[in-house]
């Protein structure tokens, strides 16, 4: 294989591009579901080619084939792209530098979940179905999921790069459902988005203890059936890691990618309310400080590469909630005259890179949980996501949660409420934190699904937070000043 890309890469140097790379990706799926005690789908797949960029006078082409028999054809169609997106182009394309790199990096795997039998892994599901069934036998609906990803990759270009990758994504999680025939309540563990996800083996499925969960899962949905609506009115919150999650995705991550900040993405997902040159804007209060780190250990944005042959980095976003870097991709970094930060990712041989979160992580700070609760008169404590909807420029938010504890005289009273709604505006928002929990409350929570690009691709993203403490939210859809 090596011999084959560095020939067709060597053939594009001799007529003089000014650059080209080809990406082999290998991805292997596996997926397992079951409802209700009964197996609903086992899904086996594959998928295996390669694209091809090249960059000639400032445009680029790009091609892609799962026949490697006809790699010369296929950079020939990309060559001839790129030559005709000359005739359209406004500005030439740049790429910034990096250093050409000889590598390789797999995903650290205790178990390959691969080698794990089927039999093994839907008995798994299918006993955490009977736990939350025999726990609460009124249930509506009893689901579960299980997901795994191999991605064999060879990133090769005519800068001298030539670096393999096997990286391993493992997932699952378990919802009970509980239904009256007026209202629907649903608990998700350990997290919503078909569970929790990570860069790691069957290990992780072991550690979730799905079915030693699976009981209290049943109980809480029940109870949320009953339990009373989300007071309205303006409060302090502490909201748990399994919702700081999509509250970081969308109100940060999403807003920090530089190919929305230059307008790349305004079709299809929006742009963002940040511009070049806002280093320094107070997005958050002295307790925000935020990361992009494509190398903390079990992030599903955690890799050797992107898919531009950066190197992983750790990327200071908000420090002290001051503003300080956007993530990039080698195009799009050229343009403010700066280096890549490595988060260029496709979601297979057949799609371009583009500008993709690695893992944005808020960093702990120093209070006990029980201290976040202690300052609180009365509020409440939101937990695992139900829904979301923000504005295009990532400004204005409205996110639903599960289920929501009351917090009274700075404790958890053990009541519960049902459909808590929160608010806000994204800098007033991260503004009002003043509070994050400790290093020992640190999680990280992987999604394999977040949406972007024409045609739409699929990234794999991961945010870790400890719960944090905001003031003054408002809760619920009512008018609230």
């Amino acid at each position: 294989m090596r011999k084959k890309l560095e020939s067709a890469l060597s053939y594009l140097e001799g007529l003089k591009v000014d650059y080209a790379d080809i990406r082999v990706h290998d991805i292997t799926d596996e997926a397992y579901s079951t409802e209700d005690g009964r197996v609903q789908a086992m899904i086996d797949h594959r998928s295996r080619g390669y694209g091809i960029r090249v960059f000639l006078g400032g445009s680029m082409g790009f091609a892609a084939s799962q026949d490697f028999e006809k790699m010369e054809q296929t950079v020939r169609d990309a060559l001839a792209i790129a030559r005709a997106s000359r005739l359209a182009q406004k500005r030439p394309v740049k790429l910034a530098s990096r250093p050409a790199a000889v590598d390789s990096y797999r995903t650290p795997v205790e178990i390959d979940p691969f080698s794990v039998s089927k039999k093994e892994k839907l008995e798994l599901l299918l006993t955490a179905d009977a736990e939350m069934r025999q726990a609460e036998p009124g249930l509506f609906k009893t689901a579960g999921t299980l997901d795994f990803r191999r991605e064999e990759k060879i990133f090769a270009d005519t800068e001298g790069s030539y670096i393999t990758q096997e990286i391993y994504h493992t997932g699952g999680g378990i919802k009970a459902f509980a239904a009256d025939g007026r209202d629907r309540q649903v608990r998700s563990y350990p997290n919503c988005f078909r569970g929790n996800f990570a860069a790691a083996g069957y290990e992780f499925i072991n550690d979730m203890r799905l079915v030693e969960n699976a009981a209290q899962a049943a109980r809480e949905a029940a109870a949320l059936l009953k339990a009373e609506e989300c007071p309205s009115g303006r409060f302090d919150l502490v909201i748990g890691s399994s919702q700081m999650m999509l509250q970081i995705h969308e109100s940060v991550g999403h807003a920090i990618e530089l190919d929305r900040v230059l307008g790349y993405e305004a079709g299809y997902a929006g742009t963002s309310f940040l511009n070049p040159g806002m280093e320094g804007f107070q997005y958050g209060s002295e307790h925000v400080n935020i990361v992009a780190d494509a190398t903390v250990p079990g992030g599903l944005g955690t890799f050797g590469y992107d898919d531009e042959g950066v190197p992983a980095q750790r990327v200071p976003i908000i420090t002290g909630g001051k503003f300080e870097n956007f993530i990039s991709c080698r195009n799009s970094a050229a343009v403010l005259g700066r280096l890549s930060s490595g988060a260029a990712r496709a979601d297979g041989w057949s799609r371009i890179p583009i500008v993709r979160m690695t893992n944005i992580n808020l960093l702990p700070g120093s209070m006990e949980l029980e201290e976040l609760f202690a300052g609180i008169e009365y509020g409440f404590y939101l937990c695992t996501t139900k829904s979301w909807s923000i504005d295009d420029r990532r400004l204005n938010f409205q996110f639903a949660c599960e289920i929501a504890h009351e917090i009274r005289d700075g404790r958890l009273t053990g009541k519960i409420y049902k459909n808590p709604i929160y608010t806000g505006i994204t800098p007033e928002f991260w503004n009002s934190c003043d509070g994050v929990a400790g290093e020992k409350y640190w999680q990280m929570y992987g999604t394999h699904n977040c949406g972007k690009g024409e045609p739409q691709q699929l990234g794999r993203v991961a945010h870790g937070s400890s719960p944090a403490r905001f003031r003054e939210v408002k809760v619920g859809v009512a008018d609230v000043k």
